[in-house]
């Protein structure tokens, strides 16, 4: 089996995927640090979230409830992960980081710097959200 390309960033190129099999395999080939991060947040939202349904979609991971409507993904760069919440806006606190569409939030972890608790929390609150299509 060969090792997945990895593109710009050390985000791993992945065919797209429905069920858990696409996501593990995303996370195994996420570069360095953020591999144990993947595995951590994965854990964390089947925990959390104990129906969730996985896909990879345009070599990103996405986490929903229904088929096609999800609450969060994320995306490997260079210096790290970028974790979307979809309904960002309506968690408390709203993540810091800010995306043209309003309702929108970016969480982004660097190496060292993975607040499990505040995730696992807005995790919780996402996953009770409206989805959102794609």
């Amino acid at each position: 089996m060969s090792k997945p390309v990895l593109l710009s960033g050390g985000n791993p190129q992945i065919a797209k995927g429905y069920g858990d099999a696409p996501v593990k395999a995303y996370i195994a080939a996420m570069p360095e640090w953020k591999r144990d991060i993947g595995r951590r947040m994965d854990a964390i939202i089947a925990d959390v979230v104990p129906d969730v349904k996985k896909a990879v979609k345009w070599n990103t991971p996405f986490y929903g409830l229904e088929d096609d409507l999800w609450f969060a993904s994320f995306h490997c760069f260079t210096k790290y992960i970028k974790v979307t919440f979809f309904q960002g806006a309506s968690l408390e606190p709203a993540p810091k980081g800010k995306s043209k569409y309003p309702a929108v939030r970016y969480y982004d972890i660097h190496e060292g710097q993975f607040d499990e608790k505040q995730f696992a929390d807005w995790i919780k609150q996402a996953s009770q959200l409206p989805g959102e299509k794609m």
